[in-house]
Order: structure tokens, then sequence, then C-alpha cells
């Protein structure tokens, strides 16, 4: 909704024939809530404010009325179907006790054709006011958009968090049954708290990439092997309830990495989520590794329909989604800068007939790397 200001220039002094116009016209008086003229009816005149408000409303969708403008004295409405003879396009509406002077139609068409000055005038009130309305509904597209994308963001942390937060219930009820013995208790708490850690990492990480703010990397000497087994036990039975099997080509190699565990944790939870979302009916995620000399290189690849071409250029940019209807678009942007901060590389492809295929690497430390290297058979 907008206020549209009044217009001096055209209700003025500047037409003399238009002030002869405006005395010789009918005065109308509109009790606060009548309808001047509604939408669809036949553009006969226009209307000029003296006193009151007048509202101007237009129903969108066949359903939803909107309010576009309100009117008060010395603004004039109706001019458009005037101009082109077309129906009314809005509903006008006293707001208060209103009185307007109707200009009929043919008398105003005589008017301009007689008085560049006052076709002049209105033609550049005309443009004015296009430009207040284009204003006012980019911004509520813009606001639109906002709306939209804050609403994205909650259904994606809904959906990101639920996995968790059920770990973390069925844990719970774990750990408070008598029947539970001492090792399943002490699991099921060491369980809750890699959840609650998953969370907080997840917040962390969607907070700072919405900041724009750099997250400094911590980096520790890991064990390989040993960190994505633990996420392939934690995994399994969330990708169990949706039909999806993990399946490892060859077994993780048991070398140490300099790696922020938290951090990487949410890269194979992303990307292996991903592959879950698009395969709704089952399928099979494959895990292979390779050890070069200078980085290892991890590849999660999904027995659903692959990557378009038209995505996959932009896969990784902010706000790209692939097919996800909960996405955020930030899921990849934020997987590829953790790997960027363990200083290594992602990016993603898919042959037809096949999955898609992410691939990302971690660097080798060399030996002389505090927290060094060496594979650990």
């Amino acid at each position: 909704m907008t206020d549209l200001p009044p217009t001096d220039s055209f209700i003025g002094l500047l037409s003399a024939e238009l002030q002869e116009l405006k005395r010789s016209a009918e005065k109308r008086t509109y009790e606060a809530g009548q309808i001047i003229f509604k939408q669809g009816d036949v553009g006969d005149g226009v209307y000029v404010v003296e006193e009151g408000s007048v509202e101007i409303s237009a129903t969108v969708d066949e359903q939803e009325d909107r309010v576009l403008s309100h009117l008060g004295a010395n603004t004039f409405f109706g001019e458009m179907a005037v101009l082109d003879g077309q129906p009314r396009s809005a509903t006008a509406t006293a707001k208060l006790c209103t009185v307007v002077s109707f200009i009929p139609r043919d008398e105003m068409l005589r008017a301009l054709g007689h008085s560049p000055e006052l076709l002049s005038s209105l033609a550049r009130e005309f443009s004015l006011r296009m430009r207040h309305f284009d204003r006012r509904f980019i911004e509520e597209i813009l606001q639109a958009e906002r709306f939209t994308l804050v609403g994205r963001f909650a259904q994606s942390i809904v959906h990101d968090f639920k996995n968790p937060l059920n770990i973390i219930g069925f844990a719970a009820e774990l750990a408070a049954d008598e029947n539970s013995s001492t090792d399943l208790r002490l699991e099921a708490k060491s369980q809750i708290a890699r959840q609650v850690n998953r969370l907080t990492n997840m917040i962390n990480e969607l907070l700072e990439f919405s900041r724009g703010s750099a997250r400094s990397a911590t980096l520790e000497p890991t064990n390989y092997r040993q960190f994505v087994e633990q996420f392939l036990k934690e995994i399994a039975m969330e990708v169990a309830e949706k039909s999806v099997k993990i399946e490892c080509a060859n077994p993780p190699p048991a070398v140490t990495l300099a790696l922020d565990p938290g951090r990487l944790l949410h890269v194979f939870y992303n990307l292996v989520h991903n592959a879950v979302d698009m395969m709704p009916d089952g399928g099979t995620i494959t895990l292979r590794f390779c050890v070069g000399k200078d980085d290892v290189v991890t590849e999660i690849e999904d027995s659903g329909p692959g990557l378009s071409p038209e995505i996959a250029p932009r896969l990784f940019q902010p706000f790209a989604t692939h097919g996800k209807s909960h996405g955020t678009g930030l899921g990849l942007s934020i997987c590829k800068r953790i790997i960027e901060d363990h200083r290594g590389s992602i990016q993603a492809h898919s042959e037809p007939g096949r999955g898609a295929v992410f691939a990302f690497t971690l660097p080798v430390p060399c030996e002389n790397n505090a927290g060094s290297i060496a594979a650990t058979e």
C-alpha cells in the first residue's frame, strides 16, 4: 500500500480549462465505506478528491483483495480507464465522508485535446505516479523474497535438525530405561553429546556463513579411517529409515590428517543427506577413497537421477538448489567453505545413466608439519 502525494501541478493553476471543468463538474458525496466505482466498471470519468480520503484496491489471484493506495485531498483517480477506454482496473472506496468532483470522460478528453498544457501536466503526473507505484512494487517484491527466504531457512533448519533431535530423543529414552545396561547408558550419553555438538556446529556454520565472516579452522591430527567409520556408524540408522544403504567401495585409508572433526562431519552429513533426498524411493550411496602423494580424495556417489547440466556450474554458489523443495541453497556453499578451510577442494559431476558424484580432497600433511602424517595400519 502507498499514499500518493497531492498532485498540485495537475490540480493547481496550470490549466484554467481544468479549473473551469472542476467548477462545472458534478460534486458527489460518499459516506465512509461507500464504493465509488468497482473493478471492471466502465471508465466513465475522472474523479478529483476535494475533501476526505479514498482507498484504491484490486482483486489479485481471483481471491485476495489488495489495497494499492490511499488518496487525500487534491489528488485525482480514475484517469487510466478514461485514457485507454478499458474497464476499471481497481475499486475506489471512500474511507471517510468524501467529496469528489466528477469530470465525465467525454469532457475530459475534449479538454485534453484542446489544451497541450493540460495534456502535458497530466502525462507528467501520470508518469510520477507510475514511478511511485514501481518503487513500491519493487520494495514489496524484495520484502516478499526476504519472507520467502526466511521461510526456506526455517523449513531447512527444521528438516536438518530433525535427525539429530530424533537420535537425542531415542538415546535419552535408552539412558533413562532402568533395564538398560551400564554400557548402553554410557553409549546413549555419548550419542547425545555427539548429536548436541553436531547441532551446535550446524548452527555456527549457518550463522557465520550468513554474516559473511570467516571461521578459523582448528585442525588437529585425526585418524581418517576412525573418523569415517564413526560417521558411518552414526548415520546408518538415519539412512536406513529412508530405504538407503551406504557402501564403501574400499576401506577408508588409515592415514592421519589435520582435520577439524566437527566441521568436516558437517560436510559428510550434508552430502549424504543431499544424496538421500535425491532418492525418495531408496537407493545406494557409495563411498570411495584414494590416497595420492599430496592428498586424500573422498568420493560420495548416489544412485539417483544425477545432476542436470544447467545447475552443475553454479552448484556451490549461495542460494543455488538442485531439486530439494526444502533447501536454502546454502548447504553446498558451506561445505565448500569448510573444505577450503582445510586447504582442500570440492567438485561434483555426473555421467549419463549414473547418479551424482561429489568429490573432495584433504591434504596429507608434510612430515615436518605439526601432528604429521604416517599411515597407521
